[in-house]
Parts: structure tokens; sequence; C-alpha cells
């Protein structure tokens, strides 16, 4: 007997109960997914898969579940764990116990520093973790023309990891003006992953342009930010997923629109979202949690974040707890209140003992922070125009304004205000390609003093600077160089906190416990320099993504993100 032949009589056999079954959830009850039903009775599992519900079981192993309610393992169906600024593994240990037992992850940010290295990465890592880590292949990198990254991925590259058993498809198509206008690039990527499922990324775009942009075979959209464009990609047959990141929290807008009449067509997922959140306020539990605060119907919510969201991927093997799907279940007591007592990815319990037997995987992209020389005089402005193009932050979004300033010169430079609220940004190439800097004026932060400079800088990532200082801002990029990336924090000559990620300047080493505290101690440091941003990093680092409206900066200049050109200095 062939040893699928001998796993598939197991299961037959648990599931008729003529033998024990290897695990038994005993006294709980079942949240149909389906018909909302609320099913009494044993969870017998044979392995990774359960085999039966609703009835008695024996079990080699018995877990007292009495009163609790299972519901299946949640899945966040779009998000880069490099912006939880933890490696995978890390990631794994830090989300799992609150009851992600799927992620579908997009390594972008690792790719544009390392190429198809960092995708490898990814996938040795998915291949060892407890929670199941599906991965899309990166399709922008970089994410445009107007930019430096670290490699570039052509289709032929992304076709070569495409058999991996852990590859779902094609991650988010960023470069939406690409696909529409028809760039051969695009085509050629569009093309080789035809059929499959590709992720889409078209924020704001509707009309004749959102009907070619889906016409591509795009079958899922993130970055809704209103119940309006959301409503129109669902009309245009996109699956919406509702994203509540870090710094894109798009979950009040959309609520309305998750009723038990669009939940098989919504899912939820975070994008990116850092330890700060993720301890203080949660994962997709969080999501869950605020649905139906928001007035939410319960199983729509529960749907959205189970089953709808393996639907829409594809992944026919999990989202509802029944005989012959995967083991994904989370054990609750108040649907509302969502706080997993107990999580089993697979048929495993997600705790300690399970992550402490993971096969090691060896980090990459180490060293690569390879900066100009950087000094104070690095971030002069000599433009010859007094009208200055200034980008708004609009907090808790990454869309930005375009705004205009008028900047007088002094001493030949065009320096910032910090009266008016205009800080200087400069972008630095940091991946020794050509040592490109370009500076221009940010509202938003609300920085008296000093400088903040980080490597996390989408999705190029090489290093973006914030400050009203020059001097602070020379020193925060030169230690960004000694630490191999990460984020500091300068005022007065010092600095006042940072956090080192060796891994590609995107990860820490280190526990998610100890990066969460690093980040307490830079966000109070930012705070210190007047700056009252939630999420000041990450919302930085989404000022250099020229995909995003409305306008960016990177090592380019300054990107008019609708007319996707660099302006002219």
């Amino acid at each position: 007997m062939t040893p699928e032949r001998a796993t598939i009589a197991r299961r037959i056999a648990q599931g008729r109960g003529d033998e024990p079954a290897d695990l038994v959830l005993r006294g709980g009850r079942v949240w149909c997914m389906v018909t909302g039903a609320q099913i009494a009775g044993d969870v017998a599992i044979c392995g990774d898969t359960v085999v039966g519900i609703g009835e008695a079981y024996e079990g080699r192993q018995v877990i007292d579940v009495t009163g609790k309610r299972l519901v299946p393992g949640f899945i966040d169906t779009h998000l880069h764990v490099e912006s939880s600024c933890i490696t995978p593994f890390e990631f794994d240990r830090c989300v799992a116990p609150r009851g992600v037992t799927t992620a579908i992850c997009d390594p972008h940010e690792i790719a544009n520093v390392a190429g198809a290295e960092g995708i490898r990465y990814f996938l040795d890592c998915a291949e060892r973790m407890v929670m199941d880590l599906r991965v899309n292949l990166s399709s922008c990198v970089p994410s445009t023309h107007m930019e430096t990254a670290g490699a570039a991925l052509a289709a032929a590259e992304l076709v070569a990891l495409a058999d991996h058993p852990k590859i779902i498809g094609l991650a988010e198509f960023m470069n939406y003006p690409g696909v529409i206008h028809r760039d051969e690039g695009c085509l050629d990527k569009l093309a080789a992953f035809a059929g499959g499922h590709i992720d889409g990324h078209a924020p704001l775009l509707s009309g004749r342009d959102l009907n070619a942009y889906v016409s591509a075979g795009i079958r899922t959209e993130h970055e809704a930010t209103s119940a309006e464009e959301a409503r129109e990609k669902l009309q245009k047959g996109l699956r919406v997923l509702i994203r509540e990141g870090s710094v894109s929290k798009d979950l009040e807008a959309l609520a309305e629109l998750l009723t038990p009449l669009t939940a098989p067509y919504l899912c939820l997922c975070t994008d990116d979202r850092n330890p700060l959140d993720i301890a203080e306020h949660g994962h997709i539990d969080y999501m869950i949690r605020r649905l139906i605060e928001k007035g939410c119907d319960a199983l729509s919510v529960y749907r959205a974040a189970t089953l709808s969201a393996a639907e829409a991927f594809g992944l026919k093997d999990r989202g509802q707890i029944a005989p012959g799907k995967r083991a994904d279940i989370v054990v609750i007591d108040d649907p509302a209140e969502c706080r997993a007592e107990m999580v089993l990815c697979a048929g495993v319990v997600a705790n300690d003992e399970a992550f402490a037997v993971r096969p090691a995987v060896a980090e990459v992209a180490r060293h690569s922070v390879h900066l100009p020389p950087v000094g104070p005089e690095s971030f002069r402005l000599e433009s010859a125009n007094d009208d200055q193009p200034v980008i708004g932050i609009w907090p808790g979004m990454i869309l930005t304004e375009h705004r205009r300033a008028t900047v007088a010169m002094v001493d030949g430079d065009r320096p910032p205000d910090a009266g008016r609220d205009l800080a200087r940004i400069t972008v630095i190439e940091r991946h020794g390609r050509n040592g490109n800097i370009a500076s221009g004026f940010v509202q938003g932060m609300s920085m008296r003093r000093g400088a903040i400079a980080s490597t996390v800088c989408h999705d190029h990532h090489n290093v973006v600077a914030v400050g009203v200082d020059y001097a602070d801002m020379a020193l925060a990029v030169q230690r960004l160089g000694q630490i191999e990336g990460g984020f500091v924090v300068t005022e007065g000559g010092s600095v006042r906190a940072e956090l080192a990620l060796p891994v590609a300047g995107l990860m820490a080493l280190d526990p998610f416990e100890d990066v969460h505290a690093a980040l307490v101690g830079l966000r109070a440091a930012a705070r210190g320099l007047g700056v009252e941003l939630e999420e000041p990093f990450l919302q930085l680092a989404f000022l250099a993504l020229p995909v995003i409206p409305h306008l960016k900066i990177t090592d380019h200049g300054m990107v008019d993100v609708d007319r996707f050109e660099v302006i002219a200095s």
C-alpha cells in the first residue's frame, strides 16, 4: 500500500470510529461557516486533517474544550512579513497563537533588496513553520522605473520559482499604470501567470481604467479606502480584502460593506502591521473584534476571516471545521471578544514546544547597507524654484496630498521650516548602485527638532530620512550604515533610540518581544521630537512608494504619482 493510500485509509477508519483518532477535542461546539449552526460533539483529528465532527469519538490524545466555541483558523490574505520587523519564524511565534493559521505573504520587501535569494529564504522558512505561510511571487521588483532597488525580477525569474508547493500565484501588481498602458514587462508577467491567482493593487482606480486592470486577470484587491471604491471593485468581479495595517487603516471605512450578502466576497488582511500594534491591539483577531463592535454580523465577520479567504485564494482544504479539511482550529470563549485560548495549525498546538522544534534557516541579505559619503551638506536643496512641491501626510493612510509651499533661498539652500511644519525629507540610495540623493519637503510630521531615518522605505528600501536639523539627519543615516539598517532617532548630535534590522535592513534577529520593546522606545523618542503620528516609522516608509497617489519621493526625486513622472527640480 502506498503512503497516500495508507493515509487515506487511516482517515476513513478514524472518521468512522473503527480506530481511535490521533487527537480529539471534546466538549466544544463547532461554528459552521456555511450554515451558521453550532454543532455539538467531538472533533476527531487524524494527523493534520479533521475526520469527524458532531459525534462521540475516542482518541489517543484528548483535549477538553468544554463550553468553548471552535472556529476555523484565521487567514491573513495579504501581508508583508518584513513589515513586522521580525523574521518569518518570529512572525510565526507572534501571530499563530492569536489564531492566524494561514498567512499569504508577498516577500517583495526582501526581494527588492536581495532578489530571488530573498524569496527563496521565505520559502525555506515556510516549509518549517508551524502556521502555513503561503507566498505570492513578487510582481513588481522594483515597483516602477522611478527608483533604484537592489534587484530586479523579470517574468522568467518568477516562473522559475512558481512550482514550489508554497506558491499561490503572482503578488500585488502595483504598477497599475504599466498594466493599463500595456508595458511589455508587465504583459510578460501577466501572461506567465494567466489563469492562476494574480493579486491586485490599484488605489483609487475606477471606471474604464479599472475595467482594463481587472481584464488583465486580476482577482483580488486590498487598496480600497472608501466604501464607494470597494463597492465598484466588488461589482467588477474583484474579491476585496479589507485592510487594517499600522498605517493603512481602512476597516472603519469599509465595515458597512460587510454583510451576510457580501461576506463570501470579502476577506481580511493586515498588509503592513508592526509588533507595536500586534502586541497592543492584535492581528486578524483585532479586526474581528473591531468589525463586530462596528455592528457587523458576527458570522459574516468570521466567514470573511476564514472560509471566504480560503475560497478567494483557492485553498480548498481549509476555512471550515469539517471532515477532510486541514485541522486549523481556534478555540475561543466569546466570539465578540475573539481571544484565542488554544490554536491548532494542521493538528499541531501552536505553543512553545511546537515553535522550539522548527529546523533553523540561515538568514540572508546581511551587510546590505552600502551608502555614499553622507554629511550635513548632503541634505541641502538647491532647487531653482521658490514654489516647492510638498508631500502632505494624511494620518492613517498611505495616500498623500500633493501640496505646494513657497520656500525662500537661504545661502544657496531651501531649508526646512519647523514653524510651518515643513521638514526635509531625503532618500539616499543604499544598494551601492549609483549613490543617488534626492531631497524635498514633507508636511504632517510635526517635527520641531532632530531627525528620523530608516532603511524600511517602500518598496526599494533605500534610506529615507526626515528632519529639521541637517547634522542630526547625517548622524541618523550614518548610524544606519553601522547597524546594518533599521530605525534611528537623533537629536542634538546624539542617538536617542534605535532598532537594528540586519536582515536586508528590514528584519531583526531578536525575539518579537524585544523588537516590540525597542519600538516603544523609538516611538517615545520620536514624540520627543514633536512627532504626533501614531506610527511614524511605517508612515515615513510609505512616503517613498511611487505607486500610491498622490506625491511621493524616491532616490530619483519627487514623484507626481498621478502623472507617473519625476518632477523636474
